[in-house]
């Protein structure tokens, strides 16, 4: 089907190369290149996605006292989860494309924040920072290996700040990993073991499911806009506004969503880089469409910089627990304790068999872990007593991931979660995603950044774009 660009794409490709041929030097935060604010001043922020994590992450933003919404950018300005964020600030302009919110206002935007879902944001993101804009993504950074390289080519080429929004890399698990890595207690590392065991939203879904459901579509809905540069599929409710994360075109599963705030530490302080080998040890319920009922797989990562080979396995499902789960891990557990999937339809009455986590083996120690800026802690108990008074001590950053985020914009504080370091982590969780998607186990070169012996899960690390949205490959 033939679409029409974008009015405005002419023009913009026009100044994004005039941009280019002036240099590095061109971009800046916007309160540095078009004047709009200083860093005294509130920071003018455009919100990408509005609706249940885009409304928590805009109300985090004004939490910190430092931004006003100029601008809120959502494809259904009439769904009810779209309303508090609305009503809330009833300045800032309405769109529902970005891309006409960056052609009418960017000397308006300070700073960009992209809460869609996972498939859409790296077109929001990259012409946020072809522009100058800095930007704070949720998590998973993208839905691509590929969309994950260019985000991070980008962030060097503009130099805009920028952030994943993985709010354990400003809080007391991050801190804890560094300093506790610099002392030499987490070394020799060879197994991690993580999991994510709650009830998804795509569990007990009919697995023989043959093409995408189908249902009317609501007043006001921007359904092409939605689907951004993904692939077409017609409007569903098991789609929007909140099952997409649940379909292999348009989310990262459990894996993605999860795997960020799990395994982030890990990967940076141990210095995991990318896997060699990917392999599916089970999965249960495998389809074509959508994300398996349960699934085990496990990452071989090779020796690096003195560091030993470290395999890490991921659990998901909500039968499918770790074999450390009668010896290390906390169950049960009050379900208030554990974040409840963003508008899940059942979070209120979810029965969560453990708790998300990870458990660490080194040579010398086993370590626990939860999710987010939960703080390991040492096994068995009575070693942990026994070390406490000589660990290190460690801290965490007032105001948390937003703060940090804002503060590196006005140029108080350097970003806690950058792309050059978010976007390699996420790499992991899109190879992990191909293999879900395919059962098949794939071997990776490192070098090349290429799968060796899988052309179908080869074509996936990079998806062309769909027609129409081919510009913001090329920026």
């Amino acid at each position: 089907m033939n679409r029409p660009k974008h009015p405005s794409s002419q023009s913009r490709r026009d100044f994004l190369k005039k941009s280019a041929a002036l240099g590095a030097a061109t971009f800046y935060p916007g309160y540095l290149s078009f004047g709009q604010t200083s860093p005294n001043e509130l920071l003018n922020i455009a919100a990408i996605g509005i609706g249940s994590q885009g409304g928590k992450n805009i109300q985090s933003l004004m939490g910190t006292k430092l931004c006003r919404m100029a601008a809120l950018c959502e494809i259904d300005l009439e769904g009810k989860h779209t309303q508090k964020s609305l009503t809330n600030h009833p300045d800032a302009k309405q769109y529902t494309d970005f891309r006409k919110m960056f052609d009418e206002m960017a000397d308006q935007i300070d700073a960009v924040l992209v809460a869609t879902p996972d498939h859409s944001h790296f077109c929001a993101a990259m012409l946020a920072m072809s522009l100058g804009k800095p930007v704070y993504v949720q998590k998973p950074l993208a839905h691509t290996f590929g969309q994950c390289q260019r985000l991070m080519d980008m962030a060097a080429k503009s130099g805009v700040v920028t952030q994943m929004g993985n709010q354990g890399h400003s809080g007391g698990n991050f801190f804890q990993f560094e300093e506790w890595t610099k002392a030499g207690i987490i070394k020799d590392v060879t197994r991690i073991t993580a999991y994510m065991n709650s009830k998804r939203r795509w569990h007990g879904w009919d697995t023989s499911l043959i093409e995408y459901p189908t249902d009317p579509m609501p007043n006001g809905i921007n359904w092409d806009q939605w689907i951004d540069s993904a692939p077409e599929h017609p409007f569903s409710k098991r789609l929007h506004p909140g099952n997409w994360r649940s379909w292999f075109d348009y989310g990262c599963g459990a894996f993605g969503d999860w795997g960020p705030h799990i395994l982030d530490t890990c990967h940076r302080f141990l210095k995991l880089g990318l896997p060699e080998k990917i392999t599916p040890l089970t999965i249960e319920g495998h389809n074509s469409f959508f994300f398996p009922q349960a699934s085990t797989i496990q990452f071989d990562f090779p020796e690096r910089e003195g560091m030993p080979a470290c395999a890490v396995t991921w659990y998901d499902g909500q039968d499918n627990q770790p074999p450390e789960q009668e010896k290390y891990i906390d169950v049960p557990i009050d379900p208030s304790e554990v974040e409840p999937e963003a508008g899940s339809e059942s979070e209120s009455s979810e029965v969560r068999k453990s708790k998300p986590g990870k458990i660490i083996y080194s040579k010398e120690h086993i370590f626990k872990g939860g999710s987010h800026s939960d703080t390991l802690k040492i096994l068995p108990e009575e070693k942990y007593m026994e070390m406490r008074k000589d660990l290190p001590r460690f801290g965490s950053i007032k105001g948390g991931h937003f703060m940090n985020f804002v503060q590196a914009v006005k140029g108080e504080a350097k970003p806690q979660s950058p792309f050059e370091i978010s976007a390699p982590l996420t790499q992991v969780f899109n190879l992990g995603c191909i293999v879900q998607r395919l059962n098949e186990e794939i071997r990776f070169d490192r070098k090349t950044n290429s799968i060796t012996n899988n052309s179908t899960a080869q074509a996936l690390l990079d998806p062309p774009p769909r027609e129409g949205w081919e510009e913001f490959y090329q920026l």
